[in-house]
């Protein structure tokens, strides 16, 4: 099988010719060559789309047709989902059940949600004393690189293209080199449902290619999921040019659980929230903090049923935990488990498997400065910690550069209210976990990432508002 880009509406190979084996995590064998993209084709796929938004009809199209088109691409995705769950199974090992559960019926969901939100956004009239009338225009940003993650290929790419593509925006999407399928998939996708050529072009490839489309000249917004680090190096190259950028970075989510929880629903949501994706997961709660007077009980519990969950061959509907996505990110976990990185900390349950196979693992009485309390490991591996009193229980969470997600679990709706404005996170779940509601803002504080997308503030990033005052008193 060849995996090629999607440039101008047609499938290529690499100007170069130059491919890269792309690995099953559970075989560990290749089973297809994908195209290497690098900067001779980024500039094809950029100079595409920057054709398509100037001269083509997608950013003059109204809303109603545009957002037909991508109602047709949801169908689509929707129509194919066996191929899409294909894809994602065997780019990072992903429990098929899980992609086709979820995954896909998000995908389509995002290209919905952000079509009708398009036509349906009202803008603002603001009134005026002084014979003037003053209103708002929200219009296309332009060339859209979007650069999206290897945990949630699918899913987070159609993140980005959707709400792009509905205000109007034409897109250059690059995957993680891990996970080109699902991304090229889309393209020929969007190219069936009859989105114009050189609106959405794919380019796969490596950091390389990455880093020549962030820092292309006739690129005017750049939305990046993925590590912090690569993140900041993203932020720095958009900085020179004035490119507005949306990043969504990593983390280190912390559960609270009180004394007053719902133990059962308490263990339930956070064995969801620590090994759902095998762990690979930015929002992950990784870090669980439990009041002393239920510690022993909830960690008890949780680690009976971290144990039952069913680990291996991620192609069969019942497993529940498969292998982690490549051999690097297999070794990265894996440093996590050793005496130094626990730093005193004593495995309760879990460990290290077989091949790129890590058990749900749970580990307690671990330090503050250890690396396994300290670092996103990204992995099935959880830190079961207790607390006192509600103030230390949420400096406990906050203690951590990072700031995406946060939970907390308790009957008391006084202390909910309070724990989730004292949470440090730019997302708060009480009660629950990763139940999200399109209009509402997505994103993090500190080393989690700059800015927010979803609803209204995704339409203020893949637009550029622009404010008109009439006179009318003449």
């Amino acid at each position: 099988m060849k995996i090629r880009h999607v440039i101008d509406g047609q499938e290529t190979d690499s100007l170069d010719g130059a491919t890269y084996e792309d690995i099953d995590p559970y075989t560990r064998a290749g089973y297809a060559t994908a195209a290497r993209g690098t900067e001779a084709d980024v500039n094809l796929a950029v100079r595409a789309a920057r054709h398509a938004f100037d001269t083509g009809p997608w950013s003059r199209m109204g809303f109603a047709e545009r957002g037909r088109l991508l109602h047709r691409f949801a169908e689509l995705i929707e129509r194919n989902a066996e191929d899409l769950a294909d894809a994602e199974t065997r780019d990072m090992g992903k429990p098929r059940a899980a992609v086709a559960g979820h995954d896909v019926p998000r995908a389509a969901a995002n290209l919905r949600f952000f079509a009708d939100h398009a036509r349906l956004s009202a803008a603002e009239a603001l009134p005026s004393d002084a014979g003037h009338h003053v209103y708002v225009r929200y219009e296309s940003a332009g060339v859209v690189a979007a650069i999206a993650p290897w945990n949630f290929p699918l899913m987070l790419a159609t993140w980005k293209i959707a709400p792009a593509l509905a205000w109007g925006n034409t897109v250059v999407l690059k995957p993680a080199e891990d996970t080109p399928h699902s991304a090229a998939l889309l393209g020929r996708l969007a190219l069936e449902a009859g989105i114009p050529d050189g609106v959405l072009n794919v380019v796969l490839g490596y950091g390389d290619a990455g880093a020549a489309l962030t820092r292309h000249p006739d690129v005017d917004r750049i939305t990046f999921t993925g590590s912090s680090a690569t993140g900041r190096a993203i932020g720095a190259v958009a900085a020179e040019r004035l490119t507005p950028v949306s990043l969504e970075l990593g983390g280190k989510g912390a559960a609270l659980v009180f004394a007053d929880a719902d133990l059962d629903s308490a263990v339930e949501w956070t064995i969801k929230a620590a090994f759902g994706n095998t762990g690979q997961v930015c929002l992950a709660g990784s870090r669980l903090f439990v009041q002393q007077s239920v510690h022993e009980e909830f960690l008890d519990r949780f680690t009976r049923a971290a144990e039952a969950l069913r680990m291996g061959d991620p192609s069969d509907p019942g497993t529940e935990i498969g292998p982690l996505a490549s051999a690097q990110h297999f070794g990265k976990v894996s440093g996590y488990l050793d005496a130094r990185a626990l730093g005193g900390g004593r495995i309760v349950t879990g460990g290290l498997a077989h091949d790129w196979f890590v058990r749900p693992t749970v580990v307690t009485d671990v330090p503050a400065h250890a690396p396994i309390q300290r670092d996103e490991v990204f992995g099935p591996v959880v830190t079961v910690t207790p607390f006192a009193t509600e103030q230390e229980g949420v400096d406990l969470a906050n203690a951590t550069p990072y700031g995406l997600s946060a939970m907390a679990f308790t009957e008391n709706l006084h202390r909910a209210h309070r724990v989730a404005a004292g949470l440090r996170s730019g997302n708060v779940w009480i009660n629950c976990f990763f139940v999200r509601d399109l209009r509402a803002p997505f994103g993090g504080v500190g080393d989690s990432g700059i800015g927010r997308e979803g609803g209204t503030f995704s339409r203020e990033f893949f637009t550029e508002p622009k404010s008109v005052t009439m006179r009318i008193d003449a």
